[in-house]
């Protein structure tokens, strides 16, 4: 326990150098559009970058800066570091893209979260429409109101609201038809199932029709065959994302790619 303890501590001391250091990097992951199989986003995704060694799982930092409230100064750099390269991927000439960036209970929580975001897409000129938040339905539970309240202030901005990990957590369903969310994201767990297990078929398509229902938009995540393609399309998912289509890479590697794929305009 006290050599847990001390590797720990030692992380995060080394985290808190990084966040200075700025050896944080951000990687890309496309989301495509199931009816036209363009490119229409990119997920943001979070990467930490040592000098001289191997990338550091988000695994290993992601709940260590959660519990330290590290967090918060992160979420914020992750938000404008993908803000401006959809900025730049636009002033490059590539069709505009979403970009997904995913927020912390503690960023959810804190009170200057709307300023913030506001703030941030203001300085990076990228329009409020071409930002899409991901969150969890664990951030709802302990405050439903004053998450509801959250929701709508950030909706008021004009950016786009998707939960993620849907069907892993914990939400009721009398609140989530209050949410003002656009989009709910299939946890991959379910898609991985869904060539053999039937009962991950059975939530896929449930969790589909839900969408479908409330009019929201779904998207099916950790695509990596075929067989799992071939049931979403059947069960007419709107949106895919998975190494089946493209591995999360550097913003560079991405945009040639980007140039083939993104909807014409």
């Amino acid at each position: 326990m006290s050599i847990a303890a001390n590797e720990r501590l030692a992380l995060e001391n080394r985290l808190r150098h990084a966040l200075i250091a700025g050896e944080f990097v951000l990687h890309f992951q496309p989301l495509i559009d199931a009816h036209t199989s363009h490119v229409v986003g990119v997920e943001a995704l979070t990467r930490w970058q040592p000098p001289g060694e191997a990338i550091i799982s988000p695994g290993k930092f992601i709940p260590i800066a959660e519990d330290t409230g590290l967090i918060v100064p992160l979420g914020e750099w992750v938000l404008r570091a993908a803000c401006e390269q959809s900025r730049a991927w636009m002033d490059a000439g590539i069709p505009p893209l979403v970009v997904a960036v995913n927020l912390s209970v503690r960023q959810f929580q804190s009170e200057n979260l709307v300023g913030m975001v506001q703030r941030v897409l203001e300085e990076t000129r990228l329009p409020a429409t071409y930002l899409e938040l991901e969150l969890t339905e664990s951030m709802f539970v302990a405050q439903a109101e004053r998450s509801i309240e959250t929701l709508n202030q950030l909706k008021a901005l004009g950016v786009r609201l998707a939960i993620d990990d849907f069907g892993t957590g914990y939400s009721s369903l009398t609140y989530l038809k209050r949410f003002p969310i656009d989009k709910l994201k299939i946890d991959q767990s379910f898609v991985h199932g869904l060539a053999h297990d039937a009962n991950d078929r059975e939530i896929a398509a449930t969790i589909i029709a839900m969408a479908r229902g409330l009019k929201l938009d779904v998207l099916a995540e950790g695509i990596e065959s075929e067989q799992q393609l071939e049931f979403l399309r059947q069960h007419d998912c709107d949106y895919y994302q998975g190494y089946l289509f493209h591995r999360p890479v550097p913003a560079a590697e991405l945009e040639k790619w980007l140039r083939k794929h993104s909807v014409p305009q």
